[in-house]
């Protein structure tokens, strides 16, 4: 188990890049099984995740090769059905949750999938009944294997439907998507997930030949076709990490610039930290972050205290809730953190005390931070990450503290962040991999 040691206290400068989309690339990588045509992906994340995931599509049968280093080329002509009975399948299943967002795309190609539980971090309840809810719809039928955990699917022909999804999940809007695109007849789904990473599915799919209208709304209507063709699609740059460098450089003291942050894109993010009071300049499609000795959080127009909380788009991004908290801890005032979405999200906040910080866990879903303006630093400490976005705080935390700091199970980070050590030692941190 590898961990990292950071020296905190060290202020950052200089140009940083963001890695491309994780959660866009996996809906992306399952889609090359719709076609037996060549797909070119570029701005591919080089991340523990996604790179289990292109191991897994290899074994399955997919033919890929890499042009450049963020770069590849898929090709699903010749795709092996009986890998999925194996025991390695199971095993790279469960390893990543994007996993499942393979059913959607082999029911609708050859009629037949399988799937163990996948994992992912533990961060509370993530059921799947939206997927098999969705797909059993289109006319699939699912069987649940309780003692091996694994569901499979089969399907003569997908068929058209009207869903109303019970959540808006991105992942279930995806698979289901992508089964609709070679379904016969007109989908229609409702409440469904409209993230820039749906978005961008559902243009990389209207490329292949697909029929979609209602793209970045939550009233997607597929009209199905025959077969879909190949094409080329580049990934959004991770919004997840761009608001984590927001957060990190505040945190510091740092004048950082985030390059190519497709800034249209971001939503609430930068919305969200500057009422948090963190400074920033939008030069083109950067981001620059002026060194700030203290930030001031915001209140409501009536002097309340500020809530931040999570929602779907186009509202916060749970996944930035954890820095979010962290940031709020040397701010000035108070901030009470949210987190609607999942119930074990917030348990991590235990370390951040042990750190120094004034942090009231009201439940599982609830924190106040009492900011504590810069006046007294967090301190070093030995901690453990407990989940991809919660790691990155910590880590953030820890280079904002004073002296010597050890974060354990750093695969975590490495699931959802591309080399993040090296690329924040560039500018200037001090972080060591042991």
């Amino acid at each position: 188990m590898a961990s990292f040691e950071v020296i905190g206290g060290n202020k950052l400068k200089g140009d940083i890049y963001p890695q491309g989309a994780k959660n866009e690339a996996l809906q992306i990588l399952c889609a090359v099984l719709l076609t037996p045509e060549p797909v070119t992906i570029s701005n591919v994340p080089d991340i523990r995740d996604v790179n289990k995931l292109i191991e897994l599509l290899r074994d399955l049968g997919v033919k890929i090769t890499r042009t450049a280093p963020d770069t590849y080329i898929f090709q699903a002509d010749d795709i092996n059905l009986e890998y999925l009975q194996t025991e390695q399948f199971v095993e790279q299943g469960r390893a990543i949750r994007g996993s499942v967002m393979i059913v959607g795309p082999l029911l609708a190609r050859f009629g037949e999938a399988k799937m163990p539980k996948p994992g992912g971090d533990k961060i509370g309840r993530r059921r799947l009944d939206t997927h098999f809810i969705g797909l059993e719809k289109l006319g699939a039928k699912f069987n649940y294997d309780t003692p091996d955990i694994f569901y499979s699917a089969t399907a003569e022909r997908l068929k058209g439907a009207y869903m109303l999804l019970d959540e808006a999940s991105v992942t279930g809007t995806a698979n289901i998507l992508m089964a609709a695109v070679l379904a016969e007849g007109i989908t229609t789904i409702y409440n469904a997930a409209c993230e820039p990473y749906v978005q961008q599915l559902c243009r990389m799919l209207t490329r292949m030949g697909a029929k979609i209208t209602g793209t970045g709304s939550n009233l997607l209507v597929i009209e199905g076709v025959e077969k879909l063709g190949g094409t080329d699609h580049r990934m959004l740059p991770d919004m997840i990490e761009i608001g984590s460098f927001i957060g990190m450089a505040a945190m510091t003291g740092s004048e950082i610039t985030i390059k190519d942050c497709q800034i249209p894109e971001l939503g609430l993010i930068p919305d969200t930290f500057q009422r948090l009071g963190i400074k920033m300049e939008f030069r083109g499609d950067d981001i620059f972050i002026p060194e700030q000795d203290h930030y001031e959080v915001d209140t409501y127009i009536d002097g309340s205290i500020l809530n931040i909380s999570d929602h779907t788009w186009p509202g916060l991004t749970p996944d930035l809730l954890s820095v979010a908290l962290v940031t709020a801890t040397q701010a000035k005032g108070t901030v009470l953190v949210h987190q609607k979405m999942f119930e074990s999200r917030l348990f991590f906040v235990d370390k951040l005390i042990d750190m120094g910080a004034q942090i009231i866990l009201c439940d599982p879903h609830r924190a106040t931070v009492i900011g504590m303006n810069k006046h007294i630093p967090l301190r070093g400490i030995r901690m453990t990450s407990p989940d991809i976005r919660a790691g990155v705080a910590l880590l953030i935390a820890a280079l904002s503290a004073e002296g010597r700091s050890i974060i354990d199970n750093v695969e975590q980070i490495d699931r959802g962040y591309q080399n993040i050590d090296g690329r924040l030692n560039a500018i200037g941190a001090q972080i060591r991999r042991i």
